[in-house]
């Protein structure tokens, strides 16, 4: 497999550093290994005790950079490719390590006192609360809500949407008998005179009618008279029944407490205690009700409503000084000031966050710690131990480097102790 279809883009940088670390150490072994070589070469040739001292450091030097280099080579790969037992450890051992990963995330990071302590220092309901209390910050909330709304409407589809409140609007209506309602409504509005002006405004426009149309008044009279009767008798009738009902409209207008409107009153009032006690008047309405609600014009109604609705909504959405707007803004301020001012309210705030969180935790602790050992699993051993040596093997070559150094000072310390000791 090509190691550049695996490993990421930031992985070329790590690579690139870990050639140099491992040139280093390796570029220290070689050198402690000439300076071995000369200082030997130098002793033999009598060049006095100091050569032994440095073929010592040098020598001890080179044995702990060969360890080292065994030690940390051993994590990745077989050392000179032979199949050292134990070395190779993360590729022989990478579902392992997967596993052993997962649950040390979970027992450490995804523990519900971990968890709480955390949140509860963090303080969440605080920090959103001065946040959203900013004006920027709430602009920036507002706008996004915005969009979102806009997002929504323009996704809905409103023939789905037309069919969705029809339905659910019969369905509420029809289950639920309204002729009571009505009842205690008329009951309350005739209590408090508020019919007063719908009456008003029928008996004016009668008398306007009355008065513009007094020729339809004497053709429905003579229309309606015996074939018998001569017409100037029928027309004297029709004229005689014109006066009296302009006659009669005109005083019920001017006249607040004129009977008919007393009459009125009562007709309304035993109404609707007929809507409320009388079982025939409440099937009749019920009914009536059931007819209405089948006919299309009332769900061309409800789709006409649900299309001034979404217009009305957008149009409010998309201008900023819209009262829609300002309103979500004012509402957003006044949150975030109460975040901040109301200690009760973070507490409470934190405390749902919190028990959500571990909530989370809790119930699928399982999946997001398998998420780490299965990632793991479904990486080649190759490419795992690639990734793993990229990103810790330029710090394992300062071992070497660290081995090299300390392997000469202790052969420098074990070579002066001999000579003190008279070895």
């Amino acid at each position: 497999m090509d190691e550049t279809t695996v490993l990421s883009p930031g992985d070329a940088a790590r690579a690139s550093g870990l050639r140099r670390m491992k040139a280093v150490a390796t570029g220290l072994l070689l050198l402690v290994t000439v300076v071995y070589a000369l200082a030997n070469w130098a002793e033999h040739q009598g060049a006095g005790a100091w050569a032994g001292y440095v073929a010592s450091a040098a020598e001890a030097g080179m044995v702990g950079a060969l360890a080292d280099w065994f030690a940390v080579t051993a994590l990745f790969r077989h050392p000179l490719g032979m199949p050292i037992p134990h070395t190779a450890i993360i590729p022989t051992k990478k579902d392992q390590l997967g596993q052993s990963l997962g649950d040390f995330v979970g027992e450490n990071f995804l523990a519900a006192d971990v968890v709480r302590d955390r949140l509860a220092a963090i303080g969440i309901a605080g920090r959103l609360g001065a946040w959203l209390a900013r004006p920027e910050n709430a602009d920036r909330v507002t706008a996004e809500l915005a969009t979102a709304v806009r997002g929504g409407l323009t996704v809905l589809r409103d023939a789905d949407v037309q069919a969705v409140l029809g339905e659910a609007i019969t369905r509420r209506v029809g289950s639920a008998e309204v002729a009571p309602h009505l009842g205690r409504l008329l009951e309350r509005t005739v209590a408090d005179g508020g019919h007063r002006r719908t009456v008003d405004l029928f008996v004016g426009q009668a008398h306007d009618w009355l008065v513009k149309h007094r020729d339809t008044v004497l053709t429905a009279v003579e229309g309606g008279a015996p074939g018998w009767t001569p017409r100037f008798v029928d027309r004297r009738v029709g004229d005689r029944v014109h006066r009296e009902l302009l006659r009669f409209v005109t005083e019920m207008r001017d006249a607040p407490d004129h009977p008919a409107r007393t009459a009125l009153d009562r007709f309304l009032t035993d109404f609707a205690r007929r809507l409320q006690d009388d079982a025939e008047t409440r099937a009749r309405v019920e009914s009536l009700k059931s007819e209405l609600l089948a006919r299309p014009e009332i769900q061309d109604l409800i789709a006409s409503a649900w299309a001034n609705v979404r217009a009305m909504i957008m149009t409010a959405a998309e201008d900023e000084r819209s009262a829609l707007r300002l309103r979500a803004r004012a509402a957003v301020l006044a949150a975030g000031n109460r975040l901040v001012t109301d200690a009760r309210l973070r507490a409470k705030l934190d405390g749902w966050v919190t028990d959500a969180a571990v909530y989370v935790v809790s119930g699928y602790r399982a999946e997001i710690t398998s998420l780490i050992s299965d990632t793991v699993s479904s990486w080649d051993a190759r490419t795992t131990s690639r990734k793993i040596e990229l990103h810790i093997g330029r710090d394992l070559q300062f071992i070497r480097l660290n081995g090299t150094v300390i392997g000469a000072l202790a052969g420098l310390a074990i070579h002066t102790v001999t000579r003190l000791l008279g070895g």
